[in-house]
């Protein structure tokens, strides 16, 4: 079988011409690997096989008939997922695994989560969210923060997952979790971390207006930032703010908190604060979804944002990967459907789980076939892959 797939992967690499070291460079892999796969010496892990995939412009069950495909993998999971926290506020059993495990663990899951690996964290879920729940309810004393906090982390990283394949149901119940767990933490970033999350619920619902009100009530109780960690807690809380005012078609309110978010940033280095980005980089990135989120009469303002300047690897996949598709609707929106469709391609080599289930990429791959009346292999293998035919 892997040498049967490395044939069907060295074939439609030839096909699109391209070289072995193309094809390395488009899926962020080594060179020696994608030699490897392609002579049959190595069979392609499922991640690996959805980056190849990626950059060959196909689903990756044309590379492999066996591969059933992470959004299987994740609908298998979720039962199980749902069934971890079905009794999170009591204790059933005993830890599995020593806490130091555990708590490895779902720090490799939040690097899933921010590099959108959703298969990975599907797989794992379950038993993270056991393990980190049976933590909690078996520790005392000070410790006990500590494993509140692993369950909100736990937790964060299942809704990922649930919220990006839409099941909106268990995404609430698992915040709920988080909510419950931050508490626990006697940590108020981590507290508005979890409000930062629970947004989520807001714009699953698209009751965006309680969303803004919801957040504004969160951040009217924030007193000063007291530390950088601080300063990028509440930074995202106004970016995530910001953006959802504007899908309320609030524009002044939305502004009002980027500008805030930009002044927190001046002092924050670019990174990940509990979980999340924030820095003057992440910012810029939202006030494009704010214009974006605010309608096509705001387009030109995303446009002048992004001339001359690109998110750098200092972050993370994720959103790096929504930076491009919500470029590639502004690029749309203003008459350049090839640059949009360039912008949709650069976010799916970026994060492809995440943009195969963006409904704004499959809703703007459709538009663009609609105008390029002449179409292009690459742009219906792209709507293939998808699912926009």
């Amino acid at each position: 079988m892997a040498e049967y797939i490395g044939q069907r992967i060295a074939a439609r690499r030839k096909s699109r011409r391209m070289t072995q070291a193309d094809l390395a460079r488009e899926s962020h892999v080594s060179l020696v690997m994608v030699k490897s796969v392609e002579r049959g010496v190595r069979t392609p892990s499922p991640v690996l096989l959805e980056a190849l995939a990626s950059a060959l412009g196909v689903d990756a069950s044309r590379l492999d008939p066996a591969y059933t495909g992470t959004q299987h993998k994740v609908h298998s999971a979720l039962p199980a997922i749902s069934a971890a926290i079905a009794g999170y506020d009591f204790p059933l059993d005993p830890p599995g695994r020593p806490f130091a495990e555990v708590a490895a663990a779902v720090s490799v899951a939040t690097g899933w989560r921010l590099a959108a690996q959703y298969g990975h964290i599907a797989t794992s879920a379950s038993a993270l969210l056991t393990d980190a729940l049976a933590h909690l309810h078996a520790t005392s004393g000070r410790s006990r923060a500590e494993a509140a906090r692993l369950v909100v982390d736990a937790a964060r990283a299942a809704d990922a997952v649930a919220y990006k394949y839409g099941a909106y149901d268990l995404s609430a119940r698992l915040i709920d979790v988080m909510r419950w767990a931050a508490d626990q933490t006697g940590d108020p970033d981590v507290v508005n971390t979890a409000a930062y999350v629970h947004a989520e619920t807001f714009m699953a619902a698209r009751a965006h207006r309680a969303g803004q009100a919801a957040l504004e009530r969160v951040l009217g109780t924030v007193s000063g930032p007291v530390s950088e960690r601080a300063a990028a807690v509440q930074g995202a809380l106004h970016m995530r703010t910001a953006v959802v005012a504007a899908r309320a078609g609030n524009s002044a309110a939305a502004q009002t908190h980027l500008r805030a978010a930009e002044r927190l940033a001046q002092g924050v280095p670019e990174g990940v604060y509990l979980g999340t980005a924030f820095g003057q980089s992440s910012v810029r990135i939202h006030e494009v979804a704010v214009a974006v989120s605010l309608g096509q009469d705001h387009i030109g303002r995303a446009l002048d944002l992004v001339r001359g300047w690109e998110p750098g690897s200092e972050i993370p996949a994720e959103r790096r990967s929504g930076f491009y598709v919500e470029l590639g609707r502004a690029q749309l929106w203003s008459g350049r459907p090839d640059a949009a469709f360039e912008s949709l391609k650069v976010a799916r080599r970026l994060a492809p789980q995440h943009v195969r289930e963006h409904p704004w990429a499959r809703e703007d791959v459709v538009t663009i076939r609609r105008i390029k009346r002449a179409e292009a292999d690459s742009l219906n293998a792209f709507a293939d892959w998808i699912g926009a035919v």
